[in-house]
């Protein structure tokens, strides 16, 4: 069974209502591009809930009405329902958001056409180091679900940059890393073993801050500027990055052979980012197999690594298994 654990679909209304790619709206194209390159399951999400895909002036995306959200998770679950062969879903939540956020978020989930969350990598800036997250980070490890951490619309330091291109390509990519650094440095995955913490876009090349980070967690000799207390981070956050997984949605073969280097083949997954990415999803297929591995840990990273980590029981499409 192969499985793509990162792309994303939105109903038509939000298509109306702010920009983005006709491919997200375009449900049979997505399917049809998948059956192409034999992947069988794909679960689909929005990382920015109801919002807007990109920065747009006014729009604050962590303040979407409450209905609209649930409406979009209504639409995920009856396009689910649809084709449950082919789909599952994350239902997207703000990681620093209120309690009641949190509540909802709990009830979309009990729904079993959502098999994790979404999240952003920061939030207005803010990393999820952050005491606020603690909330979120609780409920994903009691419901013992996997997070996929995605970069905002508007990444941490993007506001000042006028070029939209740089935003999307370099630090939106650059906003996972940091993310994923900051939640290891903080100590969630130790105070919360059962999380399952999932880095999109290769992790952002999260695999070569490893060292850094337990380098920047160990004990100044001469402390902090103005005699400033250190918090407390975690002991070992390098290891914490290695009990994480990545995708494969990054164009760099470079980055692929870091993540098998740092994670091994059993914490890799088959991620297209299509829709909206312009690429066909054979060829995400076709660079997992060009893999210099052994067909057991090629098989793992197109699937079987999935299928473990959200508890897929295998499904049959067009005769495979």
């Amino acid at each position: 069974m192969i499985i793509d654990v990162h792309a994303h679909l939105s109903p038509p209304e939000s298509a109306r209502r702010y920009p983005m790619p006709p491919s997200l709206t375009d449900v049979d194209a997505m399917l049809d591009a998948r059956s192409e390159a034999g992947i069988d399951l794909t679960v689909i999400g929005s990382p920015v809930g109801a919002g807007a895909m990109m920065r747009v002036p006014g729009v604050d995306n962590y303040r979407q009405p409450a209905d609209r959200l649930r409406a979009l998770h209504d639409w995920t679950a009856a396009l689910v329902a649809r084709f449950p062969e082919r789909l599952r879903a994350y239902a997207y939540v703000n990681p620093l958001g209120s309690e009641a956020e949190l509540r909802a978020a709990d009830e979309t989930v009990r729904d079993p056409a959502f098999v994790g969350f979404v999240i952003n990598s920061s939030v207005r800036g803010r990393f999820l180091d952050d005491p606020a997250a603690d909330g979120f980070f609780a409920l994903a490890a009691e419901r013992r679900l996997p997070v996929f951490v995605h970069p905002p619309a508007e990444p941490a330091g993007a506001r000042d940059v006028a070029d939209l291109r740089f935003v999307e390509q370099v630090s939106r990519f650059a906003d996972v890393a940091s993310g994923l650094a900051m939640i290891a440095f903080a100590g969630w995955p130790d105070r919360y073993p059962d999380l399952a913490l999932i880095g999109a876009t290769g992790g952002g090349g999260v695999a070569a801050l490893t060292d850094k980070l337990d380098l920047a967690a160990r004990p100044r000799p001469f402390g902090l500027p103005g005699g400033a207390e250190a918090p407390a981070v975690s002991a070992s956050p390098g290891a914490a990055i290695r009990r994480m997984y990545v995708d494969t949605a990054a164009p760099s073969d470079a980055l692929t052979a870091m993540n098998l280097a740092v994670f091994g083949a059993g914490h890799m997954l088959l991620g297209t980012d299509s829709p909206p990415v312009p690429v066909p999803p054979a060829r995400a297929v076709a660079r997992i197999r060009d893999l210099p591995i052994g067909p057991a840990e090629q098989a793992a990273i197109l699937g079987g690594n999935a299928a473990s980590l959200f508890g897929l029981a295998p499904v049959r499409t067009g005769g495979r298994t």
